[in-house]
C-alpha cells in the first residue's frame, strides 16, 4: 500500500447508478484508486453487488442468480469489467460470502493485499484463514467499545485485522495516532466534501470512502504534490 486510498463508495455513487457496472468503471476512468460494494450472497452462493439485499421485497439470499434483474453484477462481473488494478472494499452482508468473495478474486487474478474484507466489531477475525494475505476491516461502532479503545485496538490486532473503519466525524488525531500506535490503519468513510476529505487526510488517514470521485481524486492529488 502506496499513499492512502480512495475508495469509490458504492462506484462512482454521485455520478451514476450506485454498485453498477457503469458506476464502478466510470470511478476508476475518473482515477479513484479503490472501489467499494457490498455483497449479498444468492440462494445458489453466487456473491452480487447490491446495498440493501432486498429486490421487490424478497431477500436476495433466497433468489437464484437466474431470477436476479440483469442489471445487477456479480462480483465476477466486476473483475470481467474492471480488471483487477485496483483496491476492492467489500462489506460483507452474508457470513458465507468470504469463502466466495476469495474464490472470485482468485478466479480473477486480483491481489489479495488489495482485497479489503468488511464486517462489524471483531467479526472478520473468522475469515483469516480463507487467504493468509487478505486484509481484514473492523467497521467499528460504539457498542464495541465496551472496554475503551485500548482493549478494542488490541483485540482488533490480535484478531488479525488490518484497519479500522470509521465515520469521518469520529476521527481524531489523537485517535488516528492510536490506530497507527497499534499497528493498523485507519479508515474513513461518509467524506463526501473536499474540505472533509483534506481534514481526513490531514489527520493521517490511510484510506477515505467517498460518492464524490471527482473531489476525492482531487484531494488526493494535493496529497501526493505536497508530500515530500
Amino acid at each position: 500500500m502506496t499513499g492512502p486510498i480512495g475508495f469509490a463508495h458504492r462506484g462512482a455513487r454521485a455520478h451514476a447508478p450506485e454498485n453498477t457496472l457503469e458506476a464502478f468503471a466510470l470511478a476508476l476512468r475518473m482515477g479513484a484508486s479503490g472501489i467499494e460494494t457490498d455483497v449479498w450472497m444468492t440462494l445458489d452462493d453466487v456473491p452480487v453487488l447490491h446495498h440493501g439485499g432486498t429486490l421487490r421485497r424478497r431477500p436476495i439470499g433466497e433468489l437464484r442468480a437466474a431470477q436476479l434483474p440483469p442489471w445487477l453484477p456479480r462480483l465476477a462481473d466486476l473483475y470481467a469489467t474492471c480488471g483487477t488494478d485496483f483496491d476492492l472494499s467489500v462489506d460483507l452482508k452474508d457470513g458465507r460470502s468470504a469463502t466466495a468473495v476469495l474464490a472470485a478474486a482468485r478466479t480473477a487474478g486480483h491481489d489479495a493485499a488489495r482485497l479489503w474484507l468488511c464486517g462489524w466489531g471483531l467479526a472478520p477475525a473468522g475469515w483469516r484463514d480463507a487467504d493468509p494475505q487478505v486484509r481484514l476491516v473492523s467497521d467499528t461502532r460504539h457498542m464495541h467499545l465496551t472496554d475503551g479503545w485500548g482493549a478494542h485496538l488490541a483485540a482488533v490486532k490480535a484478531a488479525g485485522v488490518s484497519a479500522v473503519n470509521l465515520r469521518r466525524r469520529r476521527w481524531s488525531r489523537a485517535l488516528v495516532d492510536a490506530v497507527h500506535d497499534a499497528g493498523l490503519l485507519a479508515f474513513a468513510w461518509d467524506a463526501q466534501s473536499t474540505r472533509r476529505i483534506r481534514a481526513l487526510l490531514d489527520l493521517g488517514c490511510d484510506a477515505v470512502y467517498s460518492d464524490h470521485v471527482d473531489r476525492m481524486v482531487k484531494a488526493l492529488g494535493e496529497r501526493r504534490l505536497s508530500s515530500p
